[in-house]
Formats: structure tokens, sequence, C-alpha cells
């Protein structure tokens, strides 16, 4: 367990990053202190109970990403159910839903998401490059407290090229790798969507608005994804 204190005068909220073995812990860090949070990275329980929002990150394949958390599945459902933001991210995403097929591997039983938002999740098509990696353009497709301010108002040098750039993107782009994406079972779920030959979820949420993720890395997606981890911190300071 480790705690890193932000170095602003009073923070925001204070938000848990769910340590369970996978996952660029410190670059969420960063990016959560930014945004005005005190973090405390750890797989204590206790601390998530205490927390005004928890985050899980996860970098890597479902089926190990379940089975690392699998210790913490309950508590974790404990933090959905009492009403307190639960924030997955990338592969976190991806395990707040039912199932995947990257879980599901030939001679092996699936696994079971925390089934927070109920759906699965697949295999871009065959024949598309993956994984999807690098700058793709966000739509929202409906309200929701995380996307506050995702306007979609271009940089000058996005109007002049189309092109995207760690130093210079809109306010509708941000950073993905992966080779899977959600299908929620409700279509109402996904809160904003992105293109790669075809539509999918980028950001996701339940019927109750407390828990919602991300397939991409606000942390890594520039001023856009600081807007959207403000949004968070937001969101946990309201609780």
């Amino acid at each position: 367990m480790s705690t890193v204190t932000s170095d602003q005068q009073q923070s925001l909220a204070d938000v848990v990053v769910v340590d369970y073995g996978l996952g660029n812990l410190r670059s969420v860090t960063r990016g959560l202190e930014r945004a005005g949070a005190d973090v405390e990275i750890t797989d204590d329980p206790e601390a998530f109970a205490d927390a005004d929002g928890v985050v899980l990150p996860g970098v890597g394949a479902f089926r190990e990403g379940v089975e690392n958390a699998d210790p913490l599945r309950e508590d974790l459902l404990e933090v959905a159910d009492s009403g307190t933001p639960l924030f997955g991210i990338c592969l976190g995403m991806q395990m707040l839903l039912t199932t995947s097929e990257e879980g599901a591997n030939e001679g092996e039983s699936a696994v079971q998401g925390l089934d927070l938002i109920p759906g699965t999740n697949v295999r871009f098509a065959e024949g598309q490059k993956v994984p999807h990696m690098g700058w793709n353009q966000l739509s929202v497709e409906r309200d929701h407290p995380l996307v506050d301010g995702v306007d979609g108002v271009e940089s000058e040098s996005q109007r002049e090229d189309g092109s995207a750039s760690g130093g210079s993107v809109d306010d509708r782009y941000a950073y993905f790798v992966h080779s899977y994406y959600a299908v929620p079972d409700d279509e109402d779920a996904t809160v904003a969507s992105t293109d790669y030959e075809i539509d999918f979820p980028a950001i996701v949420a339940n019927e109750a608005g407390n828990v919602f993720g991300t397939q991409f890395h606000p942390e890594k997606s520039g001023e856009t994804g600081l807007r959207i981890l403000r949004n968070f911190v937001e969101i946990c300071s309201d609780q």
C-alpha cells in the first residue's frame, strides 16, 4: 500500500486507486492529482469504504485482470452498491462488464467480470488493425457529468491538418490502446463513442450513474483527459 499526497493546498476529494497488480498506477495517480484529488494506491478494502471515489485501472488481458482482482470483487461491488463513484479505466472499464471474448479461451472456462454494466467485450473484426492504438475522436452520445465540457472545439492545428498529437488535440480526442471493445446490453449505457471502422463505446455508465469507465486512458489524453479526470473528482466531491 502507498499513499500519494497531492501538492495542492486543499484537495477536492480523497480517491483510491485500486492496486491489484495491473496498470500504470503512477500515471493514473499523477493525472488525478492534477485534477485536484488526494490519492491513495491500495488493495485495502477499508480504504475503499472511506474514499470519496474509487478508480479501477488496468492494462493487459481480461482473464488476468479479473483473476487478480477477484479477492476484491465483493468489496468493489459494495463500493458500487453504496453509491460511491467507481471509475474503470481501459481494462478496468472492460472488467465492469459481465464477460469478454478474451476471457473465454479454447479449453478454458470463461471468467466473469463485475457485471455492474451488463454486456460483453468483443474483439475487433478480422482484418482490422489491432490493437487500436493512438489518438481518436470522441462523440458524446448523452449527458453525464463525466463528459461535462467535452464540447469538441477544435484547436488551430487540428483545423489545419486534421491530425491528432500529444501536444495539440481538440476537446474530443483521447488516447486508446486496446484490441477488444465493450458491447453493453443496454445501448443507453454508452455515454460517448468512437469510430474505428465501427462505432464502439468509449465511455460507458450504469443506470444509476455512479459506475462508469473509459476505454481510453484519460491520464494520457491531454486536456481532454484532464477535463474528464477533473469531472470525476468533482463527482466525488459532491458525494
